[in-house]
């Protein structure tokens, strides 16, 4: 029905203003008495099974909904209906920022693949923790970046700024320095910028009763060399793992009509480049850190793909919106086969 239906009447319309509405509905939806219960029992497989323990967590399933799509924390009960095993809420910095001018949100319906220049829009960490102080038993990630106007030698106080007020409302967090739509946010991936950053968060969140998970989303650009950097930055900084990977600036192989548009590539032209970075990083480091796989998982059979190369768990967000929910459920019912 979606494929059929929804999808291709959302699609005719601006894909920024489709979020908004969605969101809406989905919200709207929620408020009918029996909606959830109905919701639940098309889209969840709850079999023990599925479970997964990393980090310190224990997972209903290894199939999560990547960063981006709830940046603000706004539906994360509503969608954790849909049958995900976890929510990864942000990007969130410390204060709200508008992100780049629109129009800044592109469709590739040739490529199966979504082009973005959000820029870390977001209404900042503080309205986010008031929205996760009503969480209903999700488990959360807290993806978190910097500020468009702080300087790269400054970027560690605004990391530290997001990780205090989030640590009491998230279950782990992640360490975003891989976007490529906030103007040389990427510089932060370099080896020796990245240990401090990674260092001074692990030693706030020692401090703590209960420390944190900390995970690394990485970009699919980083050369083999850079992938090595990021292995021993990893098992220095003692963090727990790597989210393999965020968007793209290639535009390799594209046909869409929109695929000059500045921004992160998203979708299945990303699935090859992430499997091989997973598997990369599985392999060299002899699976010393988890692995979160996400990049172009449009199928059950792409997320298969994903955990035999070496992730631990699986994130979804461009398959999401072009597959819809069923995809969740038939991820986890293959998962069940295997």
């Amino acid at each position: 029905m979606y494929k059929s239906f929804i999808q291709p009447i959302l699609f005719s319309f601006d894909p920024e203003k489709v979020h908004h509405f969605t969101f809406s509905m989905i919200k709207f939806i929620h408020k009918i008495p029996g909606v959830k219960s109905i919701i639940k029992s098309i889209y969840q497989v709850n079999d023990p099974r599925l479970e997964r323990e990393l980090f310190g967590l224990k997972f209903k399933n290894p199939v999560g909904l990547a960063a981006g799509l709830d940046k603000d924390a706004k539906i994360f009960n509503e969608l954790s209906n849909f049958g995900f095993g976890f929510i990864e809420i942000g990007t969130l910095t410390p204060k709200p920022q508008d992100g780049n001018p629109k129009k800044r949100l592109f469709r590739l319906r040739e490529d199966s693949g979504i082009i973005n220049r959000m820029g870390f829009n977001n209404q900042g960490v503080a309205v986010a923790v008031e929205r996760l102080k009503k969480n209903q038993g999700v488990l959360i990630g807290g993806n978190i970046g910097k500020n468009k106007a702080t300087d790269n030698d400054k970027a560690v106080e605004d990391y530290k700024i997001c990780f205090y007020a989030l640590y009491d409302y998230v279950d782990y967090f992640v360490v975003n320095v891989s976007s490529p739509n906030t103007p040389n946010l990427r510089e932060l991936q370099d080896k020796e910028p990245l240990t401090e950053l990674l260092s001074t968060l692990q030693s706030l969140n020692n401090e703590k009763p209960k420390a944190k998970p900390i995970l690394l989303k990485i970009a699919p650009d980083l050369t083999d060399s850079q992938l090595l950097d990021i292995i021993d930055i990893v098992n220095d900084t003692k963090i727990a793992g790597v989210i393999a990977t965020n968007t793209t600036i290639s535009r390799e192989g594209l046909r869409s009509e929109n695929k000059k548009e500045v921004g992160g590539l998203s979708g299945k032209p990303l699935k090859n480049r992430s499997t091989e970075v997973i598997r990369f990083l599985a392999e060299k480091s002899n699976k010393s850190f988890s692995i979160i796989g996400v990049g172009g998982i449009h199928s059950a059979e792409d997320a298969l793909e994903k955990l035999e190369a070496g992730a631990d768990l699986v994130q979804i967000y461009t398959g999401f919106i072009y597959e819809g929910p069923r995809l969740i459920k038939k991820i986890n019912q293959a998962i069940l086969r295997k």
